[in-house]
């Protein structure tokens, strides 16, 4: 059948300039699928959004420890198995999810409306997370500025120190010879007798390297717990401050301007780490931390452990940023027929290769740091805030030109960072406009700005002298369980009760078909192995839960209570919005679940054009009145 070739109108139901409103969202241009929506300028911007947002500060201060911790080499077996049997089943799933629809975390329920509470779980999680992730942006930005200085302040015990600073480590006492006999003497009267202390005999003093103590008493200038608040730290606030204004510039548009920034934030990371790598790697000592992490010391036996299994699942899992609600967002943007499955392998790849190659530059440093300090390895290596804060920064100030390392350093830190925030931020407002649409085109630059504002302002209480103990507390409960029960409900209903075979069909609709050998591997996995796993790590977690703490700092029970009380905020949505859905239909009880458990009218590819005939029915009858599209000889455009 012919089309009629005419300058105001475009295929697949698209309008180039004709728009009755006369108004444009930015989010879109004339060159889009989805004028609606906006859809993203080009592959590559949606490719590095993704990496960004996958690839963050875990890939960098968790994985090489948990490699290191769990047997070295032998640890990227279970770590492979666990992204093609848990990440990469979950991560295609929720990007196809997201393009075949073209909604957001919330909205794309429309496809099982019994568990919309899941999506806003996500979405409300990731509010959380946001707030605190920006917390550390702030650090590292902290850190960043203070490297402008010939002398890292960090490099030496100076005023801020007390009389347990120090860059190496102290004799407190030992054994020694003294007229024919053994005694155990203090180091003082060792030396003043001109002693010398047997081996195997040394204790010594409990020091902290000036690393620490920075840390503590000046970046953070810490107080001893949750109880005590104390003032906010007004350089963290300015820098969190700093922080959100980047990210807010960068969102300003949408995809539209966030696609660009993703081109340096996602890219110049990688030359960084190259950098580190190449500098670690010329130094002595530098070998002896490669041989930790992934060397001659490689322990397969540790594969014999559940605890090493549990780790990479967790560390799959939690590293390609699934049930989050961010890569259905930022996927909700792509055209219909864009190859989403070589797009999820690429960048599930991508992120495991990230890890593993940070883990080369991030040892090859620290067993320089080792050599110099005479310690073994062991001792130097840690994760977390002490790994990005205390022991990388230690490392680095024994280099020759110290601050131009610090600076690259946490320079690939505050972008790592970043560009996770900017798909954060965009599941945000990605979700207000799947719901407010016409809200959203006319006031999208202050309402991503007021988000912004909205967000600083709650995450204030994480830069006062407590703030680290709320950073921690928000981690250890919302960024855990909560993400892991919103990813068992989401294959569960998506393939159990939507059905997996229909979920298959509506995939093959934007790629094309496929063999039933292509999809023997993704059924295995998305119907069995891929739901028991999550469900193995939810119970495992459950079962050896453990109060949080902040290194020896207990947290008092009322702490414990209020991330308790996070944790239910997040997923108490789930079972409301099912007792809403159910309690709006029609029928008695079993008729009315059974209504629920079936995708809403509305449920289908977001343009007329890509339905066909298996979603011929779909009709919004709120899009149709609100943007009546002109017709033409019977053909709609």
């Amino acid at each position: 059948m012919g089309m009629l070739s005419l300058p105001g109108f475009l295929s697949c139901g698209k309008k180039k300039d004709f728009n009755l409103s006369n108004e444009k969202d930015a989010q879109a241009s004339s060159s889009d699928e989805n004028l609606e929506r906006g859809n993203w300028s080009n592959k590559a911007d949606y490719l590095l959004s993704m990496v960004g947002y996958a690839v963050g500060l875990g890939n960098v201060w968790r994985f090489p420890y948990l490699t290191y911790q769990n047997g070295g080499g032998a640890f990227l077996i279970p770590y492979t198995l666990m992204l093609a049997l848990a990440g990469l089943p979950l991560f295609f799933m929720e990007c196809s999810l997201g393009q075949f629809a073209s909604l957001g975390p919330v909205s794309i329920w429309r496809i099982l409306p019994l568990f919309q509470g899941v999506g806003i779980t996500m979405v409300i999680i990731s509010t959380f997370v946001t707030i605190y992730y920006n917390v550390i942006i702030a650090y590292a930005l902290y850190y960043l500025f203070a490297s402008f200085q010939k002398v890292l302040p960090w490099s030496d015990c100076f005023s801020w120190a007390d009389e347990f600073c120090s860059k190496t480590r102290l004799v407190s006492d030992c054994n020694t010879t003294l007229d024919g006999e053994i005694v155990h003497a203090n180091y003082s009267f060792i030396t003043n007798n001109n002693l010398t202390c047997m081996n195997g005999t040394i204790n010594y003093k409990p020091v902290q390297f000036p690393s620490e103590q920075y840390w503590n008493k000046v970046t953070l200038q810490r107080s001893s717990g949750l109880d005590e608040t104390g003032n906010i730290v007004w350089y963290l606030a300015l820098c969190l401050l700093l922080s959100w204004m980047i990210v807010g510039a960068a969102l300003f548009k949408g995809i539209k301007s966030s696609g660009k920034v993703v081109y340096f934030t996602a890219l110049f990371p990688y030359v960084i780490l190259l950098i580190l790598l190449v500098r670690g790697a010329t130094l002595e000592g530098a070998w002896d931390g490669i041989e930790y992490y992934i060397g001659t010391q490689s322990n397969i036996t540790k594969l014999m452990e559940a605890e090493v299994w549990k780790d990479a699942a967790t560390q799959i899992f939690y590293s390609l940023s699934v049930a989050w609600g961010g890569l259905v967002a930022l996927s909700s943007y792509n055209k219909f027929h864009n190859n989403c499955y070589s797009d999820a392998i690429i960048v599930c790849v991508t992120n495991c290769v990230t890890s593993i190659f940070a883990g080369f530059a991030i040892f090859s440093i620290l067993g320089h740091m080792a050599f110099v300090s005479k310690r073994p390895v062991s001792e130097v290596v840690d994760s977390g805030f002490d790994l990005a804060f205390v022991a990388y920064p230690e490392a680095l100030s024994q280099l020759p030109v110290s601050p131009l390392w610090s600076f690259l350093f946490f320079f690939m830190l505050v972008l790592l960072g970043l560009d996770s925030q900017f798909a954060s931020i965009e599941t945000l407002t990605t979700t207000i406009h799947d719901i407010y649409p016409e809200v959203m085109k006319k006031l999208r630059v202050p309402i991503t700005l007021g988000v912004c504002i909205l967000l600083f302002f709650l995450g204030l209480i994480c830069v006062t002298q407590a703030g680290i103990y709320w950073v921690n507390l928000i981690d250890h409960f919302c960024a855990g369980w909560g993400i892991l029960i919103a990813a068992v409900l989401e294959i569960i209903g998506i393939i159990y009760i939507y059905g997996g075979n229909r979920f298959i069909e509506d995939i093959e609709m934007m790629i094309g078909k496929k063999s039933r050998l292509f999809w023997l591997w993704w059924r295995v996995c998305w119907f069995f192995i891929t739901p028991v796993l999550l469900m193995a790590i939810l119970v495992w977690s459950l079962v050896t839960f453990s109060t949080p703490t902040y290194g020896s700092v207990l947290y008092p029970t009322w702490g414990t209570a209020v991330g308790w009380c996070m944790i239910v905020f997040c997923v108490i949505w789930i079972p409301v919005i099912a007792i809403v859905k159910i309690a709006k239909a029609e029928g008695n009880l079993c008729q009315r679940i059974v209504s629920c458990c079936r995708p809403a009218a509305n449920w289908g590819p977001y343009l007329e054009c890509h339905r066909g005939e298996r979603y011929s029915h779909v009709v919004d009858p709120k899009k149709e009145k609100e943007h009546e599209i002109p017709t033409v000889s019977g053909f709609v455009y």
